[in-house]
């Protein structure tokens, strides 16, 4: 199996699950592809006693990956979108950070995961993503999200107002300090903590969540993922932010924005082991209650 691996930078205490994830894959002689900024850092800090190849985020991985495997947290599962795009290869990402809802394997449970992984001992689970379009293009065509696209203001300036379109319909005009238009997947994540509801990743949803909303009314509403949400932003301080995930901008000039959804889903893989109502549970300890243990 041809697997590769990304990562951004790790802290010293990782370093033995990293040596461990090479172990066992040249155990089961997979070929190893390793992401080029992740291998001039394992440069000199760890042995690789194996050949391997690396590529960047210009190289077709289509038809010649078979599987992503992330070292990190979720956002570092997040940035293999830069270079996955369309193609359908599936991603797997084991938690060196923190929660781990996406990077859902345990940095001890690698050498079972990878086994798992190399005997094809998994499911794929399709997630949708968003779009967003504009006149002008952002994120250097990397305007497609797995979490969310938002709208904030800038440090502590004062609140904006988003006018907000459904299907060229006036949907509401929310002032505040901004919105979070989330997928899914993202419903767990910052929408999640400005009171958005959690919705099943195969629901067929997408929701809107109003940041810090200045207007005792305004709630988070949910929508099919076949509309068209429309934006245009006022600001006073004359500039304001755009985000895909991860991946901000600063617009300082007028602006009509569209989002939709994508045109191509995110497969991540699933091992047997895990689902997604337990991870709710084990992770976001969704619904605990002494009562029932």
């Amino acid at each position: 199996m041809k697997i590769a691996l990304y990562g951004r930078q790790f802290n010293d205490s990782v370093w033995p699950y990293v040596h461990e994830v090479f172990t066992q894959l040249i155990k089961h002689n997979a070929e190893i592809y390793i992401y080029k900024d992740l291998d001039d850092f394992l440069h000199g800090k760890i042995d690789i006693p194996c050949q391997y190849q690396t590529f960047t985020k210009q190289t077709h991985l289509e038809g010649l990956i078979d599987i992503v495997l992330t070292l990190g947290g979720d956002g570092t599962l997040l940035d293999t979108l830069a270079f996955i795009r369309d193609s359908g290869i599936p991603v797997i990402g084991i938690n060196f950070g923190r929660l781990g809802f996406l990077a859902s394997i345990n940095k001890t449970d690698i050498a079972i995961a990878i086994d798992d992984v190399i005997n094809n001992k998994f499911t794929l689970d399709s997630r949708v993503l968003l779009t967003i379009e504009s006149d002008s293009q952002l994120f250097d065509g990397e305007n497609f999200a797995l979490n969310d696209i938002t709208f904030h203001k800038r440090d502590d300036s004062a609140m904006i107002t988003i006018h907000t379109y459904l299907n060229n319909e006036l949907l509401n005009s929310y002032w505040g300090d901004g919105i979070i238009v989330s997928t899914p997947t993202g419903s767990t994540a910052y929408s999640l903590s400005c009171g958005g509801p959690i919705i099943l990743p195969q629901s067929g949803n997408m929701v809107v969540t109003p940041v810090a909303p200045h207007n005792l009314n305004v709630r988070p509403i949910v929508f099919s993922d076949d509309n068209v949400l429309s934006f245009e932003v006022e600001c006073r301080s004359g500039n304001y932010l755009v985000s895909c995930d991860s991946r901000t901008f600063v617009i300082d000039s007028d602006m009509k924005f569209n989002i939709r959804k994508a045109s191509f889903e995110l497969n991540l893989v699933r091992l047997h082991n895990e689902s997604y109502l337990s991870t709710l549970r084990n992770k976001l300890m969704w619904g605990i209650d002494a009562r029932n243990y």
